[in-house]
């Protein structure tokens, strides 16, 4: 029978999860094949916060440097009132003497995935399948199979495990039956970036700043690119009227008047869910990021916590295979825990985070300004917010990886 040591880990999705789960594979030695249907890296802006649990995982495979040479370091972000201008400001310094990493780290998520394809293409253990399909997965007595459909034809994979992270619409999750549930909001979402400094136009604004507002409420946060501004699009306005630029135009007239117009380098219209899968692991199959669990992107917390879905499993996958874990009990506390974090972490935070925005009753949106005012104004609670906010919080309190039974508690 073949060794799992003889085969190698795929990966499929070459996102920002994808590719992470491939570079810490390759720091441990084990080979991996990564496919991706897109014929080369892709330039997606959506997600484009890195927060201090997920700096110091990516510590792990040495590219934390480069992502603050590159990225934008933001210690404080702003709740504030379309109305009623600031509301509370919240300073990651308070963490300082917990994390070296004392603040949201601002870069669009494309530039981590060209550093790690930058590294990966040049690893003799690591073969990248861009412009290739997972047509379907199945587990096998000694592993895992993928059949694929290449440039080159149909080719069958063979891996010791596989690790799903090829988003939301997973052709893995679909392969394994495994049920998606939750639901989609009503309104989709709209990115639009300008190179016209906003902080220019608005006095005292912050980098990141969620604005709340019963008509339109509003999220405004500065990469190195551009500024980027997010809106809901009404359930009854169509996606082409909703960016048609004299209309993205408009929607940024209404946030701070420019007489020059603002120049438009990038937007996107998507639609919003909160689902996460019923299982995160079939057998030896496993799923991570968008795959396992999507969620509103109000409190940039999804592609964090792919990533640590990813750093999570690739220890357990090492000792499986090094003869050194149980198989059931590794993958199965992954599920366990994974799903634990995806719902009262992620899940939880972003739809509070999504319905105090765009709450319309008057006296529940004065209680949440004046709770986020109390909250800020006490270094206790701030900082216990910030911890959470950041994922401090939930890595300190399960850890990523640990053995099965290992618990992991760090005090405030």
């Amino acid at each position: 029978m073949t060794q799992l040591t003889d085969l190698p880990v795929i990966v499929v999705g070459a996102g920002p999860v994808g590719m992470t789960a491939a570079a810490r594979l390759a720091v441990d030695g084990v080979p991996v094949v990564v496919v991706e249907a897109e014929p080369v890296p892709k330039t997606d802006w959506r997600a484009s916060t890195f927060h201090a649990a997920t700096l110091e995982l990516l510590q792990s495979i040495g590219v934390t440097d480069q992502m603050n040479a590159e990225g934008l370091v933001a210690p404080i972000y702003h709740f504030r009132d379309r109305r009623d201008g600031l509301v509370a400001a919240f300073d990651f310094g308070l963490l300082a003497d917990e994390t070296a990493f004392p603040y949201r780290l601002q870069l669009n998520q494309q530039h981590l995935v060209r550093m790690l394809h930058d590294r990966l293409r040049a690893d003799d253990h690591v073969e990248l399948l861009f412009g290739s399909r997972v047509t379907g997965v199945a587990g096998t007595a000694d592993g895992v199979t993928a059949t694929v459909e290449t440039p080159d034809g149909p080719r069958e994979l063979r891996g010791s495990h596989l690790i799903g992270a090829d988003g939301p619409a997973s052709t893995v999750r679909r392969s394994l039956g495994i049920e998606f549930a939750g639901y989609t909001y009503p309104e989709r979402f709209l990115i639009v970036s300008t190179t016209v400094d906003l902080s220019a136009r608005i006095p005292g604004l912050a980098h990141v700043n969620y604005i709340a507002d019963p008509a339109q409420w509003l999220f405004l946060l500065r990469t190195p690119e551009s500024w980027r501004a997010v809106y809901p699009v009404p359930p009854d306005e169509p996606a082409t009227a909703a960016t048609a630029p004299d209309r993205m135009q408009e929607q940024l007239q209404a946030v701070a008047p420019y007489p020059a117009g603002y120049p438009i380098v990038d937007f996107q219209v998507y639609n919003v869910h909160q689902r996460i899968a019923a299982t995160f692991r079939a057998g030896n199959i496993v799923l991570a990021g968008d795959a396992a669990h999507i969620n509103s992107p109000l409190g940039g917390v999804g592609l964090n916590s792919g990533i640590h879905d990813v750093m999570d499993v690739v220890p357990r996958i090492v000792r499986i295979r090094a003869g050194q874990g149980d198989p059931d009990a590794e993958l199965g506390t992954y599920d366990a825990v994974r799903r634990q974090v995806a719902t009262e972490y992620i899940q939880a935070d972003t739809q509070r985070n999504t319905e105090r925005l765009k709450e319309t009753d008057e006296a529940r949106r004065r209680a949440n300004q004046e709770e986020m005012r109390a909250v800020a104004a006490d270094p206790a609670r701030a900082r216990a917010y910030m911890r959470r906010a950041s994922l401090l919080e939930s890595v300190r309190r399960f850890g990523i990886g640990l053995p099965p039974g290992h618990t992991m508690e760090v005090p405030s």
